[in-house]
């Protein structure tokens, strides 16, 4: 075999390598994407380079595999369901403590399964790994929390933290906490509509009634 033959086998197998190695980084690449999400794109953004933000998110999925998670039981579902229905309807009377009930709510979910909970940069890095995409809804959330902590919220802003928390809680729960309905509306048994006959005080009933009664 020639010299040249050899070079060129040799640029062949490198140009081989290469491809192989470029294939195998976009696959990785596509499988953080798409696993994920929008978290993908915030962290390469905040970081120097991709490369720097891909090793970060393979590293979130290292710690993520050493958590021992369980899945809620049915029991669980039904208390937290509960929970979260009750919190809609204190929101009318106490907008600002049910924004704080609804982060102490959504961080007892958190912990349930087996996830940390104690710093919230934390709670991020391993939840973006199986919920990134309720996460921005989540920083939401929790920034108007900390602003309600300081009484810097309007009622409109503490609304909205409540919607933000819905989603992650959904997203947690697996499935929709209650019925979809704004936390600022009462539930219908709250007033109900009063019966004809209490509307109406005897005095002031029409008088075929009064005429119909004594001939009866």
């Amino acid at each position: 075999m020639s010299p040249t033959q050899i070079i060129v086998i040799l640029v062949a197998v490198l140009v081989l390598v290469a491809i192989a190695v470029a294939a195998r980084s976009s696959a990785r690449r596509r499988s953080l994407r798409n696993r994920f999400g929008p978290e993908y794109d915030r962290v390469v953004a905040e970081r120097d380079s991709r490369a720097a933000a891909e090793r970060e998110l393979r590293e979130r999925e290292r710690r993520h595999s050493e958590l021992a998670l369980t899945p809620l039981t049915p029991e669980s579902r039904a208390r937290y369901t509960a929970a979260w229905e009750e919190l809609q309807v204190r929101f009318v009377d106490s907008p600002a403590d049910a924004v704080g009930d609804a982060d102490e709510l959504v961080t007892r979910l958190i912990a349930e399964p087996g996830y940390p909970t104690g710093d919230f940069s934390d709670q991020i890095a391993h939840l973006s790994v199986e919920h990134a995409r309720t996460l921005t809804h989540y920083r939401d959330a929790h920034e108007i929390h900390l602003r309600n902590s300081r009484g810097e919220a309007d009622t409109e802003e503490l609304r909205q933290a409540v919607v933000h928390y819905r989603s992650l809680f959904a997203d947690l729960l697996g499935e929709e906490p209650v019925h979809p309905r704004p936390p600022e509306q009462r539930r219908p048994e709250e007033h109900p509509e009063p019966r004809a006959s209490e509307a109406e005080p005897p005095a002031q009933r029409r008088p075929e009634q009064a005429h119909d009664a004594t001939n009866r």
